[in-house]
C-alpha cells in the first residue's frame, strides 16, 4: 500500500491523529496548546501526542553556530512524520503533524513535507531576564541599567551582534539548554550571567511572564524570523490533515511568517547568521485602503559595528502569496 493510499484509508472519524514535538517543557505546552484547539473544534476526532529528543537536546555545551542549522530541532522529527505515512503505523514514533516553533522550521524542508498551518502568534520581540538577586537588590529592569562589563547570557548571534553595536560596555557569553535549564544557570550561585536575553513568547508560554524585567523591541533588537508563531508541519500527500490545519490557521501570522521567511531564503541566512526582522500589517491610503505588509530586515556584523537595515512596503495579497508559493516549491525541490 503506497502512503497516499495509507493516507485515504485511514481518512475516517476512527483515525487518531497524532502530533508529536520535541519533549521539552516549552515544546510539549505549545503541542498541548494545539491539542486543545482541535479537539475543540472537531470534539468527535481523537488527537494525540508523541515527545520525543533532537539532535539540538543532544548537544546542550556548543553554540548553536557551531554544531549545525535550524534542521538540528527538525530532522529526527520529520523522519517520523514521514514514517507516518507508510503501511501499518505500527512504530510509536510515527506521527501526523509536526509543531515546531516556527523560527526553528528550515527554509527548504524534505520531499514529502510542507508547512499547512501557522497558528496566532505571540508578541515575537525578545525580553530582558534579570538573575533573581540583582532584580531584589539592584532594581535593573533594563539593559540600560547594568553595570558595564556585565555578562548577558545568549545563544543567538543575532541578538549578539545587535546588542553590542546598541550596548558595546556589556560582555556577551553562551548558554544552551531548554528554557528551565537557562534559567536555572542565570540564577546559581556564583552564576557568571547578569541577565539573559530570551523569546518573550516562550516565557508567557510556560507562566514565566513573571520574569521578564523588559521588552527589547525594534530599533533596538530585531526579532528572529517567525519568531513567536507556531507552525504545523504535515506529510504533503493527508489531505484530512491539511483540513484541520487550515481551519486553525491565523491569516495575519501566515503571512508576515511567510513574508519573513522569505527574507531570510534571500539573505541565505540561518542559525549562523545574524538576520533581524521586523513585520506589520498596515491599511494604505495609497493603495486605496488596501492591506500593506511592511517588512524591516537588517544584517548585522558579528563585532555589530556594522549594520544594514530595509524597508519594503508591498500589497499583501500579491507578494505574501508568491512567498508562500516558493517555500513550497523549495519543499518539493
Amino acid at each position: 500500500m503506497t502512503s497516499t493510499a495509507f493516507s485515504s484509508s485511514i481518512s475516517s472519524e476512527k483515525r487518531t491523529i497524532i502530533l508529536g514535538s520535541r519533549a521539552s517543557q516549552l515544546a510539549q505546552v505549545q503541542t498541548n496548546m494545539v491539542v486543545d484547539i482541535l479537539r475543540s473544534k472537531y470534539p468527535t476526532k481523537s488527537f494525540s501526542t508523541s515527545f520525543m529528543t533532537t539532535g539540538g537536546d543532544h548537544d546542550q555545551s556548543q553554540a548553536l553556530y557551531l554544531i549545525g542549522g535550524k534542521s538540528l530541532w527538525t530532522k529526527e522529527l520529520e523522519w517520523a512524520l514521514l514514517l507516518g505515512g507508510s503501511e501499518g503505523r505500527e512504530n510509536s514514533k510515527q506521527v501526523d503533524m509536526l509543531i515546531h516553533c516556527f523560527k526553528d522550521v528550515p527554509t527548504v524542508l524534505p520531499l514529502g513535507c510542507e508547512i499547512a498551518g501557522v497558528l496566532e502568534r505571540e508578541d515575537p520581540v525578545d525580553s530582558l531576564v534579570v538573575r533573581r538577586d540583582l532584580v531584589e537588590t539592584k532594581s535593573w529592569k533594563t539593559l540600560d541599567d547594568l553595570d558595564d562589563g556585565s555578562v548577558v547570557g545568549t545563544s543567538s548571534v543575532r541578538r549578539v551582534a545587535q546588542l553590542k553595536r546598541a550596548f558595546p560596555k556589556l560582555k556577551f557569553l553562551d548558554v544552551r539548554g531548554n528554557l528551565q535549564t537557562r534559567l536555572s544557570k542565570l540564577d546559581a550561585p556564583f552564576s557568571p550571567y547578569t541577565a539573559l536575553v530570551l523569546a518573550k513568547a516562550g516565557l508567557v508560554r510556560v507562566g514565566l511572564k513573571d520574569r521578564i524585567a523588559s521588552d527589547i523591541p525594534p530599533p533596538t533588537l530585531f526579532y528572529a524570523v517567525a519568531q513567536g508563531a507556531l507552525a504545523i508541519e504535515i506529510r504533503s500527500n493527508d489531505p484530512e490533515v491539511k483540513a484541520l490545519c487550515r481551519s486553525i490557521t491565523d491569516r495575519e501570522t501566515e503571512w508576515r511568517c511567510y513574508a519573513e521567511r522569505g527574507l531570510l531564503r534571500v539573505l541565505e541566512g540561518g542559525c549562523s547568521v545574524p538576520v533581524g526582522v521586523h513585520t506589520e500589517l498596515q491599511q494604505s491610503i495609497v493603495e486605496g485602503g488596501k492591506e500593506v505588509l511592511v517588512i524591516t530586515g537588517c544584517v548585522t556584523s558579528l563585532d555589530g559595528q556594522s549594520h544594514i537595515e530595509h524597508t519594503l512596503k508591498e500589497p499583501t495579497e500579491k507578494k505574501v502569496e508568491e512567498a508562500k508559493v516558493e517555500d513550497e516549491k523549495t519543499a518539493k525541490a
